[in-house]
């Protein structure tokens, strides 16, 4: 049933000539284009992959299973768009990009980031000295990786198979491993109020996980 997106697509594309040679160079633009993401992730995790374990680690190895998923299904991404699958891919999506705005606005109206928090791993807009826990941080503790969460599931909903099964599980291991890692490093700068947060919050889906 899922592959029949793929059987749209192709139908309309091999029927080409010159299709061989069009899909040949779309797979070169795909692979050079996750190749340049991939030096631009590591350099942006530079100082956490040098740290197993801290959040930064897991979370290079979710953008990239995230960033794989996303091109392996971007050719199928438009196709019978009012599919069931598709609708609810979308409304995810939406609610990646929702969840992720709300997060980093609240992050800078409350967070107090700045150098008093000294953490090589943590980039800029992450030292926050001081705790949120208003607006969509109220039901969920992590915001920002629950948007990644979202967009993998959104992505993979586009198109399922055995491979992009695995990336997903994968992403979303990486993401799950990221919160907990968070998490020990927020307890050790908060202490008890960031343990009594937990209590009151799930980590990226309200009232469910």
């Amino acid at each position: 049933m899922f592959g029949r997106h793929y059987g749209d697509y192709f139908s309309q594309v091999l029927v080409a000539p010159t299709s061989t040679v069009h899909n040949m160079d779309a797979s070169i633009i795909l692979l050079t284009f996750f190749g340049l993401a991939t030096i631009w992730l590591l350099y942006v995790s530079r100082t956490s992959l040098r740290i197993l374990g801290s959040h930064g680690f897991y979370r290079f190895f979710a953008w990239e299973a995230i960033l794989a998923l996303v091109l392996v299904n971007i050719r199928v991404w438009f196709i019978d768009p009012l599919a069931p699958l598709q609708i609810v891919s979308w409304i995810m999506l939406l609610g990646s990009i929702l969840v992720l705005v709300l997060g980093v606005r609240e992050l800078r109206l409350k967070g107090k980031s700045g150098s008093q928090r000294l953490d090589d791993t943590l980039m800029e807009f992450e030292k926050t000295s001081s705790l949120v826990t208003s607006g969509v941080y109220r039901f969920v503790r992590h915001p920002l990786y629950a948007s990644l969460f979202y967009l993998a599931w959104g992505a993979f909903l586009k198109d399922i198979s055995w491979y992009t099964t695995g990336l997903v599980g994968f992403a979303s291991f990486a993401l799950v491993a990221t919160a907990n890692a968070d998490e020990k490093e927020c307890i050790r700068y908060f202490g008890a109020a960031y343990e009594e947060y937990m209590k009151r919050t799930k980590m990226f889906v309200p009232f469910l996980f």
